[in-house]
């Protein structure tokens, strides 16, 4: 059953601090995070000690992440597009073949982005190629709109259509959750559905959401009254099994990595309470424990 395995995010930092303490949970892989640079870390030594705690557990990792403005890259992502590098370069130490990120965004909207992306993330995708590895974009639009961010241009489908036109090479796809498609009131179901037939889905966050269409009709999604929360799936309105379902059907044999630190709820000290729970739920959703036919 764990064909599509069922994993977290941890800081690539705390890796080996935190790994020990949850891996009993049950969890099944893990992706390791950055934030906008892998700073001092030894990837070398991080990968090796990673890995001999996971390894005999037949735990993965599943990805490596680098989040920040590479495309800038000024200020504190001066050292992202290094970081991309770095994580592209050692990822096979992890026994990983798949990093991940913002794709970064230019002042403007994304069409004025595009042009960069292509320049910056063309030769990225060479040097991922050489390495037999595979480049996934985040789906969190960071605050942005179409017209302006800071951050991320991949969090529209038109973007997408952009981005791969620029960019053309099977090694690129999206790290895609259903949670940030839903904040723009975007049907999840049917846009899976059509990048996974295409081969564009690399890896999933387990992260839901929750909208209050009530909020919605008498206040519409610009008043004071918040209309959407980021959830813990589970907790959230997304058909995991319907998600699960389309993601079998197109061959994806990826895992789904819970995104915590975002439920409104299960916080704080009841943080881990809910990525169990998160994690039950989706292994039960993937059709629970695997029971042999008869012979």
């Amino acid at each position: 059953m764990n064909n599509i395995r069922i994993g977290t995010l941890v800081g690539g930092n705390d890796a080996v601090r935190v790994l020990p303490q949850i891996i009993p949970h049950g969890f099944e892989s893990f992706s390791l995070t950055f934030w906008q640079t892998t700073g001092q870390a030894d990837l070398k030594e991080l990968a090796k000690q990673v890995r001999e705690i996971v390894d005999e557990k037949n735990i993965v990792i599943s990805s490596l992440g680098i989040f920040g403005n590479l495309l800038t890259g000024e200020g504190d992502n001066a050292d992202t597009l290094g970081s991309w590098e770095r994580l592209i370069d050692h990822a096979e130490l992890f026994g990983t073949n798949l990093v991940a990120g913002f794709t970064g965004r230019m002042p403007g909207s994304i069409d004025q982005s595009i042009p960069k992306f292509g320049q910056v993330f063309g030769e990225l995708t060479k040097r991922a190629e050489d390495r037999g590895v595979k480049i996934a974009f985040e789906n969190c639009d960071m605050g942005g709109t179409w017209e302006s961010g800071d951050w991320n241009i991949a969090h529209n489908p038109t973007a997408w259509e952009l981005m791969f036109n620029a960019v053309q090479s099977d090694s690129i796809g999206l790290q895609w959750e259903p949670c940030h498609q839903m904040v723009s009131l975007i049907d999840p179901i049917p846009q899976l559905r059509k990048w996974a037939e295409r081969g564009k889905i690399f890896n999933v966050h387990g992260k839901d959401a929750t909208i209050a269409w009530d909020v919605v009709r008498e206040y519409g999604i610009h008043g004071p009254r918040p209309f959407v929360w980021h959830r813990t799936p589970g907790f959230g309105d997304t058909n995991w099994t319907d998600v699960i379902t389309i993601l079998r059907q197109n061959g994806y044999t990826g895992s789904i990595d819970i995104e915590g630190w975002h439920d409104p709820v299960y916080k704080g000290e009841l943080e881990m309470t809910g990525q169990v729970h998160a994690l039950n739920y989706l292994k039960n959703c993937r059709g629970g424990d695997f029971i042999p036919n008869p012979k």
